[in-house]
């Protein structure tokens, strides 16, 4: 499993023309789900999100996590994140997970998210979608499970 995270002021999805899904503040993330990837992976994943210390303190130190910093979640599927463009000038997908399995993975995410009772939105699983961003320093981050 692969995610970027991007701390930021804002962010929005549209599908389709029109306003998806949007937060104020916190953590924007990219998510693609792996061949062979499996609970273990989820696990990692959604630790390392909640436990990023990446929001600024009293003192100016990155030193809070998402929740303490009163900031929201909003979580796209990505499967290119699985690409590999080692050969060629096409990258290949056979790293991805087959759409059914990712996609309940994504949910089961976004579920755990919601259980540590983080404000969560989320992109439409498989729909093109137009990612607006005001990144926030800028941090960004790449997780690998």
């Amino acid at each position: 499993m692969r995610a970027v995270i991007q701390r930021v002021k804002e962010a929005k999805v549209r599908v389709g023309g029109g306003l998806c899904c949007s937060i104020s503040g916190g953590l924007l993330i990219y998510l693609g789900v792996e061949a062979e990837d499996s609970k273990d992976d989820l696990e990692y994943i959604f630790n390392k999100v909640v436990g990023l210390r990446i929001f600024a303190d009293e003192a100016g130190k990155m030193n809070r996590d998402v929740k303490e910093a009163g900031g929201a979640l909003l979580i796209i599927s990505q499967f290119t994140l699985s690409g590999d463009a080692r050969k060629g000038r096409r990258p290949s997908f056979k790293g991805a997970e087959e759409p059914q399995k990712a996609k309940s993975m994504y949910e089961e995410l976004i579920k755990r998210f919601k259980s540590e009772g983080l404000k969560v939105e989320s992109g439409q699983f498989g729909a093109f979608m137009e990612v607006e961003s005001i990144n926030d320093g800028p941090v960004t981050l790449l997780l690998s499970s």
